[in-house]
């Protein structure tokens, strides 16, 4: 027994909230958390809140456990030695390299736990790096600041760069914006210092850019991107055999991406033509790449980009299962503070994933398991559980290595009631689509409605043939 009797029913009653409070005290340990305040602040400064304490409430936002920032504050009660007022006040003034920071710090120490676990997926692509890259734009806020009242446009609190970890399912960078309407491809000099060799970075065409494909080449390291409308290229011949893909068919030719008329970097190119148009009425997608044809066919570079879909299934889950955008905080600072606490969160749960994926397969959590239940469940246990086994018990975790976490976490894996967390079944498409009601109205009664529907039954002739 880790932590006596108490503790062992937990286990037994609902193993994921251990799991996840044990990981937590591991990757989000406060003296860490401090410590990774004051190495990155550039203004900011401690009196009597800490860092820790700020972002341990945020955390009770963000994962379901208090619906506001009032609410955190009042169940966190003596732990917060200030007034609400200077809460708000730390929070507006929180700074971006604090937040990647904080992300950065997550990602790594849940990194170690998810290879000690072996809970890593198949590899996207043998010998390569992979990294998928978007951008993602926090919804509008509430207009609660005065410089936003009276407007009839929605006030949008910032944005930022994800990068997407496929093989750990880990979210290993973020890159804050506060002007949500600054161009995305304004941050990519924040992404570059990022590209290593053997890196694949997988992207969409909005970071299609001269600049950032030769960054990514001259770094050792190789893109997957969809060329945007605007890149200048020189082909060097047709396009070749088509060969069948999972959307369509793939064929691919050499190309020079150029800029004023002088040839820069030569990349393949990659044309799908899809049997469905896209949302946008798109009927073929351009790929440009610099791998290798040997490392990767053009239909398995039309594979690889069609698993941008996993960074997009990771902001899905951070805005479902998670609380990651509080629209009671309209200042930017804050409002990406909250998001970067969420993406921490959702690295916590891929680290419970990865526990699952090596006791119950791959295939079976990634199919199976849905991460909004996961959440649920540790919102819905975390305040009985933290009375009863209060913070400092759970501080033995924080001293463990990676190896010893992972020996519990995989234990205690085993123990899942995995029927409580399965995903929904997907809903059929609706084959007869409603047709729209021009009501004279604007509100309706529900009973008469039932009323009404229930009279038209009973008025159609039956439809049974006479014996």
């Amino acid at each position: 027994m880790i932590m006596g009797p108490v503790f062992e029913q937990f286990v037994q009653d609902s193993p994921l909230s251990v799991m996840a409070r044990a990981t937590v005290e591991h990757a989000l340990s406060a003296d860490a958390l401090d410590a990774l305040f004051e190495q990155n602040c550039e203004r900011g400064y401690t009196k009597e809140l800490l860092f820790s304490t700020t972002a341990e409430l945020m955390g009770r936002v963000v994962s379901g456990k208090a619906p506001h920032v009032q609410s955190a504050f009042l169940q966190m009660g003596e732990f917060v030695p200030v007034k609400l007022t200077n809460v708000y006040e730390k929070l507006k003034h929180i700074e971006t390299p604090v937040c990647s920071a904080l992300v950065r710090h997550v990602s790594d120490r849940c990194e170690g736990l998810v290879r000690e676990l072996g809970g890593a997926c198949t590899p996207l692509l043998d010998g390569y790096r992979v990294r998928i890259l978007d951008g993602n734009h926090l919804a509008a806020t509430q207009r609660r600041l005065e410089v936003t009242r009276g407007h009839s446009a929605a006030p949008l609190p910032g944005q930022s760069l994800a990068v997407l970890d496929p093989a750990l399912m880990l979210i290993t960078e973020l890159i804050p914006c506060e002007d949500a309407h600054a161009q995305e491809r304004a941050l990519l000099e924040g992404v570059l210092p990022l590209v290593g060799p053997n890196d694949l970075w997988v992207a969409d065409r909005n970071f299609c850019t001269v600049d950032f494909l030769l960054g990514i080449a001259r770094r050792g390291a190789c893109f997957a991107t969809r060329l945007h409308g605007n890149t200048t290229l020189e082909p060097e011949g047709e396009f070749g055999q088509e060969v069948q893909t999972q959307t369509g068919w793939a064929s691919e030719r050499w190309v020079w991406v150029c800029r004023d008329d002088q040839k820069l970097l030569r990349v393949r190119q990659v044309r799908v033509r899809l049997v469905e148009p896209t949302e946008d009425g798109d009927v073929e997608v351009l790929i440009l790449t610099n791998l290798p044809a040997e490392a990767a066919g053009c239909v398995q570079v039309a594979d690889l980009y069609l698993m941008r879909w996993k960074i997009e299934g990771a902001f899905h889950e951070l805005t479902v299962a998670l609380k990651c955008e509080v629209n009671t905080l309209g200042y930017p600072k804050a409002a990406l503070f909250a998001f970067c606490v969420a993406v921490a969160a959702y690295n916590i749960l891929a680290v419970l994933k990865a526990a699952m994926r090596a006791v119950h397969g791959e295939e079976k959590v990634q199919k199976e398991v849905s991460g909004y239940y996961m959440a649920l469940e540790w919102a819905m246990v975390y305040a009985g559980m933290m009375i009863a086994l209060p913070a400092p018990r759970w501080e033995c975790f924080g001293r463990m290595s990676a190896k010893e976490l992972a020996a519990h976490l995989r234990e205690w894996a085993g123990k899942i009631n995995m029927a409580k967390i399965k995903k929904s079944p997907p809903r059929k498409p609706t084959k007869n689509k409603t047709q729209r009601i021009q009501d004279d109205s604007p509100h309706l009664s529900t009973a008469r409605l039932l009323d009404e529907a229930k009279m038209r039954r009973q008025k159609k002739p039956n439809a049974r043939k006479p014996l």
